[in-house]
């Protein structure tokens, strides 16, 4: 658990009760976006590969003990962790928190000793989308071209080596 001002970071498996409204939410948001889709999305990964002796990690950024904003992340391959279901709640955005999210999912994953991390987003999720490209993701696809004529945006950012895990692969 860290601390930063008000905001404590904890990382929690996805059965803790703190993580059900954020997920609540962001599904409800996935269906106003994309439909019956969104189901599918959220429960396409089991919830243990959110957790550490499978590679990954939830976390949730607290403020007075209530979740704000929260963001996980799943073993890809040896080297790279996928980032998943970034959140912030609504009654909360325009903070930052997404990005302080990012950063945190971003330094585990370091520490943890993956090299790159990897996402997609919706064609239909612009605000998420321009969080990617303002923290340094890199776009895998044509920024140019109509994002509902793509499907899933996918994008990657290579993370520094730490110097306790240079030349080591992430363990699952």
């Amino acid at each position: 658990m860290t601390h930063a001002g008000e905001l404590t970071v904890v990382h929690v498996p996805v059965s803790d009760p703190r993580v059900r409204p954020l997920l609540r939410e962001l599904g409800d948001e996935y269906y106003r976006r994309y439909g019956k889709a969104a189901h599918a999305e959220i429960s396409r990964y089991p919830d243990e590969e959110f957790t550490t002796p499978y590679g990954g990690i939830l976390l949730l950024l607290l403020e007075h003990g209530e979740p704000v904003a929260g963001g996980a992340f799943r073993r890809y391959d040896a080297s790279t962790a996928e980032l998943k279901r970034i959140w912030t709640h609504s009654a909360h955005r325009r903070r930052g928190l997404a990005r302080r999210v990012v950063a945190e999912l971003e330094r585990e994953a370091s520490a943890r000793g993956y090299r790159r991390v990897y996402l997609t987003t919706g064609p239909r999720q612009p605000e998420a989308r321009g969080l990617y490209l303002a923290t340094g993701f890199a776009p895998l696809f044509d920024t140019e071209a109509d994002p509902e004529t793509l499907g899933p945006l996918p994008f990657e950012k290579h993370l520094p080596a730490t110097a306790a895990h240079q030349g080591k692969a992430a363990h699952p």
